[in-house]
């Protein structure tokens, strides 16, 4: 049986629910993942200061691959801190209707948003010039784009799809534009791969109107931030949410990835056995298509679909299950 090393990163309010739930699963999987712990809860945050963070990037570079739960912000961002420390590039975040959870949106969405995971408005906090003005900077980098748009193109590859990219480039001409053009060139190396480009905004009403004319997304920052927590919303949870995010050498090939879920700390529910773990074993089957293990990959997701489309889920999503019973019935269908 193949062992693959994760270092998982824990949290804070359900952190420690999704852990148990992902640990339980982990022990029903036809290969074996080896977790090595680093509690990046906020007590353990204060007590040692940014040499933890030093160290929990330094085990996700040596051993490649993490899986890290919810944490709340509050003197500082671990998603922003570690995205710096590791040199993350890329966020993907794949949406898609799960039959049996209720929503107001009643058409079939199945989107891959792929996400430029630095740059835009999120770099620079600003300041104000004056009582009544503010101003930030905006930042497009060419690399990161390209790293993007690489990875969209690959995922539309095996996809059999198209790829969609989308900014304000009519508007933001010289930042958003730079994005459009490290895009088109990338596409040129993928011509069996159709590639079209829409305004933000436009892309938004086309999603809700004609779902089926999108599959891989492909964004700077915070339009990639802003389309997957809308599209999470149309398939009626943003807690069913799940995130990657990629580190790339110079050639393009991962050197880190880290998976989780997209959800928050939800600190009213924590410890009451509530949490919903959806989005928690969907970043498993996720990393473990990663590191090749697809077979056990769709398994999971066969399990944890089959379960929900039954009505055999947490009461957030329409069913009646706890968290623990919920992943024990997932557990059951592998």
């Amino acid at each position: 049986m193949k062992i693959h090393r994760v270092v998982e990163l824990l949290g804070d309010g359900i952190a420690a629910e999704l852990s148990q739930s992902i640990h339980t699963l982990a022990q029903a999987l036809p290969c074996r993942l080896e977790f090595l712990p680093i509690d990046l809860s906020v007590e353990n945050r204060r007590r040692r200061g940014f040499e933890l963070y030093e160290e929990t990037a330094a085990a996700l570079k040596e051993h490649r691959l993490g899986l890290k739960h919810p944490t709340a912000t509050t003197e500082d961002s671990p998603n922003k801190v570690l995205r710096d420390l590791c040199d993350f590039a890329v966020i993907h975040r794949p949406v898609a209707t799960i039959a049996g959870v209720d929503n107001n949106f009643k058409k079939t969405i199945d989107i891959d948003v792929v996400r430029v995971a630095i740059g835009g408005t999120y770099e620079d906090p600003g300041k104000r010039i004056n009582p009544e003005t503010a101003v930030s900077l905006r930042v497009i980098e060419r690399t990161p784009s390209r790293l993007a748009a690489l990875f969209a193109f690959k995922l539309a590859e095996q996809r059999g799809t198209h790829v969609v990219s989308a900014s304000k480039y009519t508007i933001q001409q010289a930042t958003d534009g730079l994005f459009e053009e490290a895009v088109a060139e990338v596409a040129k190396k993928f011509p069996k791969i159709p590639h079209r480009k829409e305004l933000f905004d436009s892309l938004l009403a086309g999603l809700i109107m004609r779902p089926d004319k999108y599959a891989v997304i492909v964004t700077p920052n915070e339009y990639g931030d802003f389309l997957s927590d809308a599209a999470c919303g149309l398939i009626g949870s943003v807690g069913l949410g799940d995130s990657s995010s990629f580190a790339f050498d110079a050639q393009g090939n991962v050197t880190v990835a880290l998976f989780d879920p997209a959800g928050g700390t939800a600190p009213d529910i924590a410890g009451q056995n509530k949490a919903n773990p959806t989005a928690a074993l969907m970043s498993v089957a996720n990393l473990l298509h990663h590191v090749g293990e697809r077979d056990a990959a769709q398994r999971v997701k066969r399990a944890l679909f089959g379960a929900i489309q039954e009505g055999r889920s947490t009461r957030d999503i329409g069913g009646t299950l706890s968290c623990t019973d919920f992943t024990a019935e997932v557990v059951r269908r592998l």
